[in-house]
């Protein structure tokens, strides 16, 4: 009897530590989370920054120095083409101008007397000639005043030469005086003014700028730099939505207008301007505003869509265990590797695409995938209830 009651003990002590051990070497059932496909447009997109501004900029600016005497325009007025927007001190100006003319009424009387001169030195190698001719003088009178006229004509025409200099110089000073008026030179807005009443400016080498008028804020350009990876997919006239700071619930809408050839390093990252032209009818947008562009390089519309994740999940055995499922062929050689496997976290993610609109950062590129790929090849054997994600 005691026997039999120490065997049911050691039986009962084996049957325990079994199902213990068992127990703990369990491995918990997976979770498995489904994505439903849909239909719909998707779009690869590259996403960017950039500055907006005026198509057409004018720097109007000085080329005489003077005392700024009146300011006719302020920011934000409408101007329209050849209105006097600003007038300089003319006085100097006007003193040289004097000076100017004094000098030319010299050098014309200087060549009137010239010419009385050359009257008298032809008057007088005439009658060196008779009196040659009748042996009367030597031959060197008769020379003296053939060169005497030859001087005078030589002296008349250098005075004419420093008549058309004087006059020259007149006329610059009366130009110098239009100058001193400054006029729009295109019909615009002052978006800029650099001087006030009473400033004096100097013009030297550069003409100093007094105003910047944009010729027509309906038209604005967004100059974006692209990353020289995208650049090559970038064509002129593909769509454009951007987003400003100032309106953030607004999206704007522009075309890509002018890829620049000239790269542009820093710290050597080569990026490529790009233009995009937008219309600005309603003058929301103002100069200088930083705008999100959001460039479509290729849009596929009413697709069937499969989410990123879904495409990129690589089941294991236990995923196809827990839903009662046979491993498919093409998985069979890479069992057990599961989610760290090729396809899991760490692997190789597979093709896939993002719906149309979706975000990335700057200068990156969102999605890209033809309908094709949207397919839910990766896991045919789980397509019947849909794809899966980790």
């Amino acid at each position: 009897m005691k026997k039999l009651i120490l065997t049911l003990i050691v039986l009962a002590v084996l049957g325990g530590g079994s199902y213990a051990y068992y127990k703990s070497k369990g491995v918990p059932e997976p979770t498995v989370t489904t994505m439903s496909l849909s239909r719909g447009d998707i779009a690869e997109t590259v996403q960017a920054t950039g500055t907006l501004g005026a198509v057409e900029t004018v720097d109007v600016g000085t080329q005489v120095s003077g005392v700024v005497e009146e300011m006719s325009a302020d920011f934000n007025d409408i101007v329209k083409k050849g209105q006097v927007i600003a007038r300089l001190d003319p006085s100097i100006i006007q003193t040289q101008i004097e000076q100017a003319k004094a000098n030319v009424t010299r050098a014309e009387a200087d060549l009137d007397r010239l010419r009385v001169n050359l009257t008298d030195a032809k008057r007088k190698l005439e009658q060196a000639k008779q009196m040659w001719d009748k042996q009367l003088i030597p031959r060197d009178q008769l020379e003296t005043a053939e060169l005497n006229v030859k001087t005078q004509e030589s002296q008349i025409r250098s005075s004419e030469a420093g008549l058309i200099q004087t006059k020259s110089q007149l006329n610059t000073q009366l130009v110098n005086l239009g100058h001193t008026v400054i006029k729009a030179p295109i019909d615009g807005i002052v978006i800029s003014r650099s001087v006030d009443q009473g400033q004096t400016v100097a013009a030297s080498m550069n003409a100093p700028v007094l105003y910047v008028i944009a010729a027509d804020l309906t038209k604005m350009q967004i100059i974006a730099n692209i990353d020289e990876s995208e650049i090559g997919r970038m064509r002129t006239g593909q769509p454009v939505t951007f987003r400003v700071d100032a309106y953030p619930t607004d999206t704007f809408r522009g075309m890509v207008h002018q890829i620049r050839l000239l790269p542009t390093t820093v710290q050597n990252v080569v990026t490529y301007s790009t233009v995009i032209s937008v219309p600005n009818p309603d003058y929301k947008l103002k100069p200088g505003m930083t705008g999100n562009v959001t460039i479509e390089i290729a849009r596929r519309e009413n697709v069937l869509r499969a989410p990123a994740a879904a495409l990129r999940f690589r089941p294991s055995n236990d995923v196809f265990a827990a839903l009662k499922q046979d491993v498919p062929p093409e998985l069979a050689r890479g069992a057990g590797r599961g989610a760290g496997g090729p396809g899991g976290p760490g692997g190789r993610a597979g093709q896939g695409s993002t719906p149309a609109g979706a975000a990335g950062g700057p200068g990156q590129t969102s999605a890209a995938a033809n309908p094709p790929a949207a397919s839910p090849a990766p896991a045919p054997a789980a397509a019947p209830q849909g794809q899966r994600g980790p």
